[in-house]
């Protein structure tokens, strides 16, 4: 997975292509990545061009589009919804490297960088790579999540995994660089798709767009952002309330969209908790900042963070957190430093240690509230930046 490599006296301007299976305004955290390291590359001075699916199956001409503040060229390709999911749209596979060509012809980049190796990243790298340009690929994908939805028997569905691993190692092998946000992610991926050398890369955060308040609450507001999708295990968190003391008078701000938001109203309602759950939907950015300003905890129950760039954002707002002990949310959460970890599943240790956050003495509530503020600054989206232009590069990496 190397090129040659290249004059790193030479410190023009790139252009750079990001090859993205979802992007705005799909809302989740590859996506939400893909817009910030994008308008963050375009604030260096960069040449941005990224390849999305269209919200309908036609082609729109290549435009200008203002993602996170900053105009880039969005380059929209014909697309179609996976019926089992609400949002999820996708370009038909045997088509992806029709369009690898077209695109590259039009941009001409110096740098490819894919977000995923199912369908865009797949055929951009196969065709870079013909065409002797170099690729950086970096992976959000859990392929179990997926199957979520795939509505087929389990036999197929295992068979499909190993499909989609193989040929993730195949794609992988084609690039100069992977990388996946976490530590934890990195060795997944490693021992998985027996692919060496990933590379931890920070999706990164812009911390001073969150208002953290030191001190303590005057209500006890529990927040969760996220998807509402199986693999998030909300019902977890809904199933927590029902045990915590009354006394504490416990609310919680569920923030998101998803294909589970209607099973987990009825979920909600079964439990007797209509009067202490709020579904806010999807929120504006500075709704989403407020809400994370006057909470009082962050709770996740995910088995399938490869980061988590919602639980940075709880940390950015000095919230502590109280999160499952899976995939790479440790590596978030420090156990009794900045938060919490529980059992997966588990909902009586999620509300015990909900309860621990909530009934803490005031220096105690403070003390994860600057934690949370400090583990936060390695996470600095400018950190990130610069890793990825020494990529891009083919430079030695930053420290």
């Amino acid at each position: 997975m190397s090129s040659p490599a290249s004059d790193s006296t030479d410190q023009r301007p790139l252009r750079i292509l990001i090859g993205c299976d979802t992007f705005a305004p799909h809302i989740n955290g590859a996506a939400r990545f893909a817009e910030r390291l994008a308008a963050g590359l375009v604030q260096r001075g960069h040449d941005i061009h990224v390849v999305a699916p269209n919200d309908a199956y036609r082609r729109s001409p290549a435009r200008t589009e203002v993602i996170e503040g900053e105009p880039m060229t969005l380059h929209r390709l014909p697309s179609v919804r996976w019926v089992a999911h609400d949002w999820i749209r996708f370009v038909w596979p045997w088509r992806a490297k029709h369009y690898a060509r077209q695109v590259l012809d039009r941009v001409q980049p110096d740098i490819v960088h894919i977000q995923s190796h199912i369908v865009i990243g797949r055929g951009l790298a196969r065709i870079a790579r013909e065409r002797g340009i170099p690729v950086v690929a970096t992976n959000h994908v859990m392929a179990e999540n997926i199957l979520d939805h795939s509505m087929l028997p389990d036999f197929i569905d295992n068979l499909i995994l190993g499909f989609a691993w193989a040929d993730a190692k195949r794609t992988f092998a084609m690039t100069r660089a992977v990388t996946t946000p976490t530590r934890r992610a990195a060795d997944f991926l490693e021992k998985t798709v027996d692919v060496k050398g990933v590379i931890p890369i920070s999706c990164g955060i812009d911390a001073s767009q969150y208002t953290p308040v030191i001190g303590p609450r005057e209500k006890n507001r529990i927040v969760f952002v996220g998807r509402l999708t199986a693999e998030k295990q909300i019902e977890v968190i809904l199933k927590a309330m029902t045990k915590l003391d009354p006394a504490l008078d416990a609310t919680i701000d569920i923030v998101g969209g998803g294909d589970q938001r209607k099973n987990l109203e009825n979920l909600t309602a079964k439990l007797g908790l209509a009067d202490r759950v709020t579904f806010h939907g999807r929120t504006t950015d500075q709704e989403l900042r407020a809400l994370l300003s006057r909470a009082s905890v962050f709770a996740i129950a995910s088995i399938a963070e490869l980061q988590s760039i919602a639980t940075m954002e709880a940390m950015a707002s000095a919230l502590p957190v109280v999160a499952a002990d899976a995939v790479a949310l440790p590596h978030l959460v420090h156990d009794g430093e900045n938060g919490y970890l529980f059992p997966p599943g588990d909902a009586d240790a999620l509300a015990a240690r909900l309860t621990d956050v909530l009934t803490a003495s005031q220096e105690e509530y403070e003390r994860m509230q600057r934690a949370s503020l400090d583990g936060v600054v390695i996470h600095d989206i400018n950190r990130t930046l610069d890793t990825f232009e020494a990529l891009y590069r083919d430079e030695p990496l930053p420290e």
